[in-house]
């Protein structure tokens, strides 16, 4: 069996290799931007991608998700480091939250993911693909904020995002515009059916000759065109580490004398309830996306992430969850199994400790340019007419998803969008769970699947339409399960029927039910 797995895994090292590498240049100013706006250390952003990459992606079920820091959690981790005074402090509910996540796994508290309703997901992937272009287009001219938002989508985010554009529109930086153009072209090119024909194409990725280009331009501009040099500020900016010493004087360790603090307890609960959330939301949308269709076993990846973050707590960085960014930019650069992951682990230990002096090479607008193709391979037009096309208990829940998570955040804009499918859910069941057919004097009173109080309305509708002196027939052949207030309310109308000379016969296993 293992050495089964092993060569299923060498076998697919040509197209995870390379992924692993996109979601590493992805995943890396994503650390960085989401432990300064947690108001954590830099490095703790970074621990928390290696354990995503390097730990997570083994316990796992996925073969594709990638798991990392969340920006969705940023302002509980910024509100619990200033509640508590400290860092260390907050390190202990980070490893609490991760046995909770555990707990929860052995409890099996994953089925939860399986009651997402599918459009609903959809439109999640649609959503984040929109926030992704909004995002990252500041980013593609040059205006670098910050990165910390662009996974998240939080009421302190919503309103500035669009400012944030018309700011970066007297911000042009030359230089990162034509980068981003540049490597918007190769992309495209990349795409293409005659590039993909061609073997080099198929053996380099296009994101990587993007940051190849980026990196190019720049040095050629340094050298002959001062103008359109991209400055320090647009390039990626990692921590250097002289030594293997001064790495591990990095870490940090929790501080368990803080343990008699209540508020430890609250935020790791928070931090277990949220970031489990967001992980059974990230995997159903990873399933979906999976070319192989593959599931991921949800009670497994609550275990993994529940691991991971009692590992990440206690080497000092953030907490962690699976992350749909990352995922799907793993996927789109054909990323086959969990190595792509573990490999953008690899990649992250390797810059910290190597590479540091030639990834702060690497302009803030390629990254830019790889993001908003993810962006628009997750929210293409097609979907929408898709979903149209389904019908409006499928398009209606959709396009309230999308439209709440750019209103609002993305647990609340799923939660509305749940909210409708549930709707849509009880009106089918509404009209389908009974029917009455009428013919010559004769009616047939259908019960179809369960019958539960919320038909009481609809069958009272339909008693009353029956006529006197009529024969009707009540069929319970395909009823499983008849509610006590259904029952009741047809053992009243047996009672009353011969009143208006109405004959009822009963059918059906359940008729016994009805005497």
């Amino acid at each position: 069996m293992i050495q089964k797995h092993l060569e299923y895994y060498l076998a697919n090292l040509k197209h995870d290799v390379p992924a692993g590498l996109v979601v590493f240049l992805v995943a890396l100013p994503l650390c960085l931007g989401i432990a300064l706006a947690s108001g954590a250390p830099l490095f703790a952003g970074l621990i928390a991608g290696l354990v995503g990459g390097i730990v997570v992606s083994w316990a796992s079920g996925s073969q594709l998700s990638v798991s990392g820091p969340a920006a969705g959690l940023t302002v509980i981790v910024f509100n619990a480091i200033d509640q508590l005074g400290s860092y260390k402090a907050f390190l202990v509910s980070v490893v609490l939250a991760g046995v909770i996540q555990l707990a929860l796994g052995f409890l099996r508290a994953g089925i939860i993911g399986a009651f997402f309703p599918s459009a609903v997901i959809k439109g999640m992937l649609v959503a984040i693909g929109l926030i992704l272009i909004i995002k990252q287009l500041p980013h593609a001219v040059g205006y670098h904020k910050g990165f910390e938002g662009d996974e998240s989508y939080m009421n302190e985010t919503a309103a500035s995002s669009f400012q944030e554009l018309l700011d970066s529109i007297g911000s042009i930086s030359y230089g990162s515009t034509i980068i981003t153009a540049g490597s918007l072209l190769i992309l495209l090119l990349w795409e293409s059916p005659l590039l993909k024909r061609m073997p080099l194409a198929k053996l380099i990725p296009g994101p990587l000759v993007v940051v190849g280009w980026g990196v190019l331009h720049n040095a050629i501009a340094m050298k002959w065109f001062p103008a359109m040099v991209v400055n320090d500020g647009d390039l990626v900016q990692l921590p250097v580490t002289d030594s293997m010493a001064e790495f591990f004087s990095l870490f940090t360790l929790p501080d368990f004398s803080y343990l008699s603090n209540p508020y430890i307890y609250s935020t790791a609960i928070t931090l277990a309830v949220i970031a489990s959330l967001e992980t059974l939301l990230s995997l159903e949308a990873v399933d979906k996306l999976d070319p192989l269709k593959r599931t991921a076993p949800t009670n497994r990846e609550l275990k993994a992430q529940g691991f991971g973050n009692m590992l990440s707590g206690l080497i000092g960085g953030l907490p962690i969850t699976a992350v749909i960014v990352r995922s799907s930019a793993n996927i789109n650069a054909g990323g086959h199994t969990r190595v792509s992951s573990f490999v953008h682990g690899i990649f992250l230990l390797l810059s910290i400790l190597f590479l540091t002096q030639f990834m702060n090479l690497i302009p803030l607008a390629c990254l830019a340019a790889i993001l908003l193709q993810t962006g628009y391979k997750l929210a293409k037009p097609q979907q929408f007419a898709a979903l149209y096309r389904q019908g409006w208990n499928q398009f209606l829940p959709f396009l309230t998803t999308v439209l709440f998570i750019l209103i609002t955040d993305l647990l609340q804009g799923i939660v509305i969008g749940i909210c409708i499918g549930l709707y849509f859910v009880i009106v089918s069941n509404y009209r389908e769970s009974i029917v009455l057919h009428y013919e010559e004097g004769h009616y047939t009173l259908i019960l179809n699947k369960d019958v539960s109080f919320l038909n009481k309305a609809l069958l009272r509708r339909l008693l009353n339409e029956i006529e006197e002196n009529s024969t009707v027939v009540v069929d319970t052949s395909k009823a499983k399960f008849i509610d006590f207030d259904i029952r009741e309310a047809l053992q009243n109308f047996l009672k009353t029927a011969p009143d208006d000379n109405i004959e009822v016969v009963v059918h059906g296993p359940l008729a016994a039910q009805l005497a």
